[in-house]
């Protein structure tokens, strides 16, 4: 189900009628995405693979890859829009399209449900699946309406889970938000903490230990893995030549490029490409 508002695109997919198929997913891969999945599915996100024992809601920025690997409810329902439909027309920075679910360099950004939590965010897709169904003036701002709520709800939640709801705390997320957000506008071109660090008007060190307040990882752990997740999507799913993916990712020295990917997955570029 599509709706569309001049230029602006809102649709829902339901796995229960045959509707969230990889030719469906490619025609929407530039759309922004919200998945529900039941509990005890497993799902492939790019190139990691999860097992879900609860329910949850997937947060999906264009062109990641997702894949089925079991259902067994059928119960998926993906929501996708363009930036149009929300993230122009909505400009609280948290709930956003530039929010922490979205720019999020720390961790895919599952949001698992309790029972409580999962059934109220059903009822909401339960109310938009209706709201589909309108035409009249409203059906547009009732629809964008069902999305932030979902979005609030599970920034929520994951503030919870991160033990980051407290006042005090606000201003850690939103420097997680914003060097997330830097990292994910210019990990091809920036690759050291300190280009960051000076981006951000602070000291490498200043930067480290924010960061440590929030990760497990370090900030050149957090950049240099984005920068492998994007030499792997190349690899996989263009015909770049690992030449034309180092060039394209500011490493003007093809062979050192060869050497930080095999350094930090264990494998040649050459080597991960045949796997596909």
């Amino acid at each position: 189900m599509l709706k569309e508002f001049s230029y602006k695109q809102f649709g829902q997919l339901r796995s229960i009628d045959d509707e969230i198929g990889e030719s469906t997913l490619l025609s929407i891969a530039e759309n922004i995405k919200i998945l529900f999945l039941p509990r005890n599915t497993a799902v492939k996100v790019d190139f990691n693979t999860f097992s879900l024992e609860k329910d949850a809601l997937l947060f999906i920025n264009p062109k990641v890859k997702i894949q089925f690997l079991n259902s067994a409810e059928n119960k998926e329902v993906l929501l996708h829009f363009n930036r149009d439909f929300y993230c122009i027309e909505i400009h609280d920075q948290e709930v956003a399209c530039d929010g922490i679910l979205y720019n999020n360099v720390f961790e895919v950004p599952f949001i698992e449900l309790n029972e409580d939590q999962a059934a109220g965010i059903r009822s909401i897709i339960e109310d938009i699946q209706s709201e589909m169904s309108n035409e009249d003036a409203n059906t547009e701002e009732m629809l964008r309406i069902y999305l932030k709520l979902i979005i609030l709800k599970s920034t929520r939640i994951w503030k919870e889970k991160h033990q980051l709801s407290e006042d005090e705390k606000q201003t850690d997320v939103h420097f997680l938000r914003k060097f997330s957000k830097l990292v994910e506008e210019n990990y091809k071109t920036h690759h050291t903490v300190a280009d960051y660090a000076e981006m951000l008007f602070i000291t490498p060190k200043s930067l480290s230990k924010k960061i440590s307040l929030l990760s497990k990882e370090t900030p050149n752990d957090i950049i240099k893995n984005r920068i492998i997740l994007e030499s792997k999507r190349l690899l996989a799913h263009t015909t770049m030549s690992v030449k034309e993916i180092a060039y394209s990712l500011n490493y003007d020295d093809d062979a050192y490029f060869v050497r930080f990917f095999t350094k930090n997955t264990g494998v040649s570029p050459t080597s991960f490409r045949k796997q596909f």
